[in-house]
């Protein structure tokens, strides 16, 4: 009978070294499951970690942008209302323009009509003296025979 515990005791041991054996595969697996587990945990807290600070970064510059786009908005109103303003005064420099040009056209006709009517008095004069002249001539060449 001892010898029955014996066997028995040499199997109960082998069976106990084959199940420790199966446990420390299985507990070897796992804990290499757990650090690649941990090792991609902090590789992930990494990656959201820089995530979240480009997400602020583009936020700043998402308002960053906005300001630039509401200033660019408002220069753009500015221009607009300056090139209206522009070509209101340009209608207004063009009419006055128009408007000179037609009294420098009149002036022109006036003065051409004055230097018209100079030259037909001045005719007229001449002739006039021309004839006094001659009326003088004929007087003094009488008076001149009646002494």
């Amino acid at each position: 009978m001892n010898r029955f515990f014996l066997i028995f005791n040499f199997l109960g041991v082998a069976v106990l070294c084959v199940l420790c054996a199966g446990q420390w595969q299985t507990n070897s697996r796992l804990e290499n499951n757990v650090e690649l587990l941990d090792k991609t945990r902090i590789e992930q807290t990494a990656k959201i970690a820089e995530q979240e600070t480009t997400l602020k970064d583009d936020a700043a510059d998402l308002n960053d942008l906005r300001q630039r786009l509401s200033m660019s908005e408002s220069e753009l109103k500015d221009a607009v209302a300056e090139r209206d303003r522009f070509a209101a005064e340009g209608k207004q420099l063009k009419s006055a323009l128009d408007k000179w040009m037609a009294a420098v056209a009149a002036r022109d006709a006036a003065l051409k009509q004055a230097g018209d009517q100079i030259r037909r008095l001045s005719s007229e004069r001449n002739d006039a003296v021309q004839k006094f002249n001659d009326l003088a001539g004929k007087y003094n060449a009488l008076v001149s025979n009646a002494k």
